[in-house]
């Protein structure tokens, strides 16, 4: 398969393609071959992993063409559907999204849904590592472990002792019971998925991505498919999960880079994000673009005109605000009204200046005289220049950064806020070109603005519709100069033979041959497009997202068909969700969905036994998930008078297998790094707000009082720092510990 589909790339590239069409058509090729690659790549780790063996019931209560499709008896289970080249197209291989192959995930003994034996492969390349078997008809049933769905156990715990990577892994090969529900669920709303650490959340986000897009391709494939995380270590850490499931047409972004052409790479103080993110922000920046709406001072402006001078007052800009308002169009699409009619005033004003009796002050020029003067008006720079100095163009970038830097604008635009919650926002940066004055929390506030100035929506049609007119006329004046250069003297004869290039071609299809097509993936056009809506949207770790965040992603899914992951126990920003509820029934009413997830894969019941007392205190109406697998490995505490070189030299003496980092207060990370990068360079220090969603084999936990005390929500820190570790977790510290950590083992 692979070397067929490089074999047709070749081909395809070597094709010339001399009609627009062809062009179309030989980019298209390109792009399904180079992602088919990518999907062949990908798939090759673990390529055959299950196999289920039905029993003769089952077969005989299958229609006839299921059965030919299946491959009779037994099934194989792959990452890819892949097909025999003989006459039949037999089915070497089902894709696991297919539902024939939906058993492999759901059997149990106490239902075996027709399996009498199920087998699991485990591969590394393409050697066999080793050969389960399960028989579900006559197996004894474990209560406990029925009770939690928990199926496949061998693979599963095989899995879960792999030392990690630093790149998430897929789980195609043990999807559980509860998460193969979420992941082909029908729900065409909102499906909330609530789950502690380790539950698997984001590998269910990303296999129904996958799910999604195989089963409704037709529809996502035009539409696409949005998935926002927490950060850009995290979008790293999954990124290659989804090419490995066969998809690789999905857009990854956090809400920092959810507004094209900004990448907000600004921190903010935790209250400055909390401020950002209320919905308060909307009457105030709503107040803010009405404040780019001014009105003239004492006695007007003056400006030249036609020996005259026009006096530009209050009665005129009033008159013209008013109008504009009025529209209740957006600020930039308004401003063509707020022209209009304050030229049209302008030039009445003049007309009767300059063309009315001196005797009885009776009107003397027509109205072609005055559509001159208005005509005029609108030519003069200077004059149209004064006008639109009351209401002018905006960008979302200018009005948020004038806004925090002006003292004036911004207590203008907060009325009845506190000097406190005013000094939070303001800055006395200048404004940075490649955003780095930005944060990811201002970036909901630019996609506000852009809507209430109406950026880049309408008004980029008719700019580009202009910028066409353009080339058309450009186009008609260079056939018309070769029309009338055409020779003259050709006898009358012979004319009709002669072809020339105002014959082959007309000045539209002249000017589509100068415009450049890009061809680009779904993905590509959406991520530069801020208007694009998606088919579905994923959010992870979802409970970090501010009410204004809410507003920005809805925009960009109005069927609102969305799976929701995050854990409200784990909400570190106070701008953050604590109720589903209260997010969602503003936008759908009842049409949410809650699906939770009750066993905890990743964390070591070791580590668990410490974390469940902090979700006590964070939630105590939340059932903690039920931890898995023990390893052996408790926890320990070490304290030392430097707690982050005490941690780099625990690291680096100890060589601890598998993925190790150290994780720390946000307010403490740039120190903790310079003290590690001189003891243990090769080891990763993670602020906790960069660990979101991340998990790690060995996590060190420096100085948990500083995770408290660095936020209101400090206990929901310290309770993700703990869980990102599968084997173990260590805590270094100088000041006392909190109770829930207080009876720690003192380690070395």
């Amino acid at each position: 398969m692979r070397a067929n589909t490089r074999r047709r790339l070749g081909e395809t590239l070597r094709e010339s393609a001399g009609t627009p069409q062809a062009l179309s058509e030989r980019e298209s090729y390109e792009k399904m071959y180079n992602e088919d690659l990518a999907k062949f790549d990908a798939a090759e780790h673990n390529l055959y992993f299950g196999r289920l063996d039905l029993t003769d019931d089952a077969l005989a209560a299958e229609p006839v063409g299921d059965r030919g499709e299946a491959g009779e008896r037994t099934r194989r289970i792959g990452r890819i559907g892949i097909l025999d080249d003989d006459e039949f197209d037999t089915t070497l291989l089902l894709d696991w999204r297919a539902p024939l192959a939906r058993p492999f995930y759901l059997a149990t003994p106490a239902a075996p849904e027709g399996v009498d034996r199920r087998r699991h492969v485990r591969t590394r390349s393409r050697a066999v590592r080793g050969v389960s078997d399960e028989y579900l008809q006559s197996g004894r049933i474990d209560g406990d472990r029925a009770e939690v769905n928990v199926v496949n156990e061998s693979a599963l715990v095989d899995a879960l002792n792999t030392a990690r990577t630093g790149e998430m892994t897929d789980i195609v090969e043990t999807i559980q019971r509860e998460q193969d529900e979420i992941i082909r669920s029908t729900h065409r709303g909102v499906l909330v998925v609530q789950g502690g650490p380790g539950t698997g959340k984001t590998a269910v986000a990303l296999h129904r991505a996958a799910y999604l897009l195989y089963t409704h391709r037709d529809v996502l494939s035009r539409s696409g498919v949005l998935i926002i995380g927490p950060n850009d270590d995290f979008l790293r850490y999954i990124g290659q999960v989804l090419p490995s499931l066969g998809e690789t047409g999905v857009l990854l972004s956090t809400i920092g880079d959810l507004f094209p052409d900004v990448h907000a790479a600004g921190v903010d103080t935790r209250t400055a994000a909390s401020i950002k993110g209320d919905q308060r922000m909307l009457a105030v920046l709503r107040s803010a673009v009405r404040g780019r709406q001014s009105l003239p001072g004492r006695g007007g402006v003056t400006v030249p005109f036609d020996g005259y001078e026009l006096v530009v007052d209050n009665e005129v800009v009033s008159a013209a605000r008013s109008a504009a308002r009025a529209t209740r169009r957006a600020h930039n699409l308004a401003q063509r009204t707020f022209v209009r009619v304050a030229l049209d005033e302008l030039a009445a004003r003049h007309a009767r200046h300059i063309g009315s009796s001196e005797l009885d002050g009776t009107p003397l020029l027509t109205s072609g005289d005055l559509e001159d003067i208005r005509r005029e008006l609108e030519l003069d720079d200077a004059v149209v220049t004064t006008v639109t100095g009351f209401w002018p163009q905006l960008t979302p970038q200018g009005v948020l950064r004038d806004l925090y830097a002006d003292p004036t604008y911004l207590r203008r635009s907060t009325r009845g806020w506190s000097d406190e919650d005013r000094a939070a926002l303001h800055r006395t940066a200048a404004p940075a070109a490649d955003d780095a004055d930005l944060s990811p929390a201002d970036v909901p506030l630019l996609d506000e603005l852009a809507e209430l100035i109406g950026y880049r929506t309408d008004e980029a049609d008719r700019i580009e519709r202009a910028r066409w007119r353009q080339r058309l006329s450009e186009a008609q004046d260079a056939l018309d100069i070769l029309t009338g250069s055409a020779p003259q003297d050709l006898e009358d004869d012979l004319d009709p033979e002669i072809l020339m290039a105002y014959d082959l071609i007309d000045a539209e299809q002249l000017a589509q041959r100068q415009e450049h097509t890009q061809y680009r993936t779904t993905a590509e056009r959406a991520y530069t497009d801020r208007t694009w809506t998606f088919g579905h949207v994923i959010v992870d770790e979802a409970q970090e997202l501010s009410s204004m965040a809410w507003r920005m992603v809805m925009r960009r899914i109005p069927n609102r068909w969305m799976t929701v992951i995050g854990d409200t126990a784990q909400t570190g920003d106070a701008a953050g969700s604590t109720s589903w509820a209260d997010v969602f029934t503003p936008y759908v009413a009842n049409r949410w969905r809650l699906s939770e997830l009750t066993v905890n894969y990743r964390t070591p019941s070791e580590i668990t036994a410490y974390a469940n007392r902090l979700l006590a205190r964070i939630s105590p109406e939340q059932q903690p998930p039920t931890s898995l697998r023990s390893n052996g490995i408790e926890p320990f505490a070490v304290r030392a008078d430097d707690a982050a070189r005490a941690a780099a030299e625990l690291v680096a003496a100890a060589r601890w297998p598998g993925l190790t980092t150290i994780i720390t207060a946000d307010t403490s990370v740039a120190a903790v790094r310079a003290t590690v990068a001189t003891a243990a360079p090769d080891i990763d220090v993670h602020a906790i707000t960069a660990s979101k969603g991340l998990e790690f084999d060995n996590v060190v936990v420096v100085e948990p009082a500083d995770l408290i005390d660095g936020s209101p929500r400090g206990l929901s820190d310290l309770y993700v720092a703990l869980t990102r570790a599968t084997q173990r977790a260590v805590v270094v510290h100088e000041k006392d510990l909190p109770e829930d950590l207080a009876d720690l083992p003192a380690g070395p």
